[in-house]
């Protein structure tokens, strides 16, 4: 019989870079510890069969992909609100009740995944990469991103998924034709220095923690992108993204209001934003991702959930 306290001992190894795959194919943190539990169950309850002809690594992600096929046969795609209409176009206007219904695409802190990792799939990581993959069939996204991103050989995918070498290529072309419509511009997944990235955050975190309105228009793209899950509404373009900003943050929210600690997601620059009531306490308001173009921020997603501060290692509360 196999030894089961082996296995514990080996494939513990490879829990965070599974739950990067998970959420590669998810675009849900939640969703994906769920199905990496559920790879170390299944691989645990038939390691006994397990006769090392590929790597236990190979094996896990093999297990893995099946499950989150398997999970992702009735659910629909996790969208950002730009991925499902036009952009507003009256920022001084009520930004309308937050959309609950919808499964939106959730940010992946950094504290969760291997630095490794972070390095080598850091591309493939990005919001907007996770994003795009979302627009693709179940079976286009495992191939893609087994092929793509885990460097994979058409006959292990085919082996993995239990088709033929040939569907596998088809399958990966047809992925990547949809990719090219939908995918996010080259400059949106560029690598700007962590340097860079330090000096854009400390300003953008200036900018909100003093009510500096000069400073913030100085760091938006002129066709900057801005969206706030889960209120379905988003702008783009300066005038409008600092639009919204200047009368719904800025001229709200007095200097001292906004406390804001730098935090890492999906392999790119994000802030906790936290708000200062009227008692003295900071409370959780929102994680923004930031995506650098540059010295500029070409892009802004605001997630409106305190739930997720607790992913990042951080309170809900701050005295």
């Amino acid at each position: 019989m196999a030894d089961h306290d082996e296995f514990v001992r080996l494939a513990q190894a490879h829990r965070r870079e599974l739950l990067a795959h998970c959420y590669q194919m998810l675009g849900s943190v939640d969703e994906a510890e769920d199905l990496v539990q559920e790879t170390y169950l299944r691989a645990w309850r038939s390691y006994d069969t397990y006769e090392a002809r590929a790597s236990l690594r190979t094996w896990l992600y093999r297990i893995a992909t099946n499950a989150c096929l398997t999970a992702m046969e009735h659910r629909t795609r996790r969208p950002l609100p730009a991925g499902l209409g036009a952009p507003g176009t009256s920022p001084d206007e009520p930004v309308g009740a937050p959309a609950t219904d919808i499964p939106w695409l959730q940010p992946l802190p950094d504290v969760l995944v291997d630095p490794a990792t972070v390095v080598s799939a850091r591309g493939s990581l990005r919001l907007a990469v996770v994003a795009a993959l979302q627009h693709l069939p179940p079976r286009q996204r495992a191939v893609l991103i087994l092929r793509e991103v885990l460097a994979w050989r058409a006959h292990e995918v085919a082996d993995a998924l239990g088709t033929s070498t040939a569907a596998v290529k088809s399958t990966l072309q047809r992925a990547r034709a949809r990719l090219d419509e939908v995918a996010p511009e080259e400059d949106l997944v560029a690598e700007p220095s962590s340097v860079d990235e330090r000096a854009l955050v400390d300003r953008y975190m200036a900018a909100f923690e003093y009510a500096d309105a000069d400073g913030l228009a100085r760091l938006l793209c002129d066709d900057v992108e801005l969206d706030m899950p889960p209120y379905l509404v988003w702008f783009r373009g300066r005038k409008h993204v600092f639009g919204f900003m200047e009368s719904k943050v800025l001229d709200a929210y007095p200097v001292a209001r906004i406390h804001m600690v730098p935090v890492g997601a999906n392999g790119q620059p994000a802030v906790a934003a936290y708000e200062r009531g009227p008692d003295g306490v900071r409370r959780a308001h929102s994680v923004q991702l930031i995506t650098p173009q540059g010295d500029r921020i070409r892009r802004i997603t605001a997630f409106l959930d305190p739930g997720l501060f607790e992913r990042f290692g951080l309170p809900r509360v701050l005295d």
